[in-house]
């Protein structure tokens, strides 16, 4: 009988642990472990597929229904740890997909992937208690991919996230200057990032040019590992945070070769090495790495060696 993942609970409070010299330096300069899909942990197999997905694979969906399914949850999940295992085990950075369920009254938004996740509204409640038991952690929450959206449904999400964290949403201000004893002093714990106009004349809503979040779209790891260090030398000119995406993304290919093992099993497990490999070797600071994500997060010991890269911070320091 195999058993469920579980989260390492010892880098619940990294943040509020680390040294003086960490926690006035810019958080875009500290490193920070985040979560590819980060919701991607439940799908629901009985929903029709997500609009997010091309005709094809609807076609192909309803022609084999419930095997088509089998085959993309098997390639849409890219976690196995809930929000709350992975806030525990430290993950910071949260990358999230969203859409309504085309025909279904109402302006209630979804999680998806290839297939619809759990309702947003309940993930962002799981997040926020986390918040309110841990008061030092703060995470960035990315609203990159909004799909089958009218306003009313951009209207309601914004709505939503003001509802859940309330004081705890952080203000637009220069990047430079978000540190996280500026967030403590101001009881910030919440930055929320948004790819789509709808919130432009939000205060509390960064917009998602302060975090790009560049993707190599490979399969490679070695191509994977060039467009990371490209992309991390051209960091600087966007005065930013910056995701490095250390993921390798699977091809209409790829998914016809691997089908039953699936994306774990046929393309991550056998590339984590490498990746590892860079993460391991990276600085963070001014021109280093900021937040990091991966895959499965709990397959090796990913956030804590993110975390721990920020001690060469601290080497460097005068005096130290």
């Amino acid at each position: 009988m195999k058993t469920r993942p579980t989260g390492n609970t010892s880098n619940a409070d990294w943040m509020g642990s680390l040294c003086p010299a960490l926690t006035s330096m810019p958080l875009k300069h500290l490193a920070v472990p985040g979560s590819h899909d980060s919701f991607s942990f439940w799908v629901d197999e009985q929903a029709p597929v997500g609009p997010d997905q091309k005709a094809y694979v609807k076609h192909l969906v309803a022609i084999f229904r419930f095997l088509a399914k089998k085959v993309m949850k098997k390639w849409s999940m890219t976690q196995n740890l809930t929000f709350r295992e992975q806030l525990e085990g430290g993950i910071r950075y949260f990358d999230l997909r969203v859409s309504s369920k085309p025909g279904e009254p109402g302006h209630e938004i979804y999680f998806i992937h290839g297939l619809f996740g759990h309702r947003v509204r309940d993930g962002l409640n799981d997040i926020n208690s986390f918040l309110n038991i841990h008061k030092k952690e703060v995470v960035f929450l990315d609203f990159n991919h909004h799909y089958a959206m009218s306003e009313e449904h951009h209207r309601y999400l914004i709505k939503m996230l003001k509802d859940v964290f309330g004081h705890k949403l952080c203000r637009i201000d220069v990047v430079e200057d978000i540190t996280l004893n500026y967030l403590w002093e101001n009881r910030y714990q919440v930055l929320v990032f948004y790819h789509h106009s709808f919130a432009e004349s939000c205060p509390v809503i960064w917009p998602g040019s302060k975090i790009p979040a560049p993707w190599a779209n490979t399969t490679d790891a070695t191509k994977l590992i060039q467009f990371l260090e490209t992309t991390l030398g051209e960091r600087a000119k966007y005065g930013s945070f910056h995701v490095s995406q250390a993921i390798l993304t699977p091809r209409v290919k790829t998914i016809a070769r691997g089908l039953v093992r699936g994306l774990r099993n046929y393309l991550v497990e056998k590339n984590l090495p490498t990746i590892m490999t860079w993460v391991e070797a990276q600085k963070p600071g001014v021109d280093g790495v900021n937040i990091i994500t991966s895959d499965f997060v709990e397959l090796v010991d990913f956030a804590n060696t993110v975390i721990k890269l920020n001690n060469l911070l601290i080497q460097d320091r005068p005096g130290t």
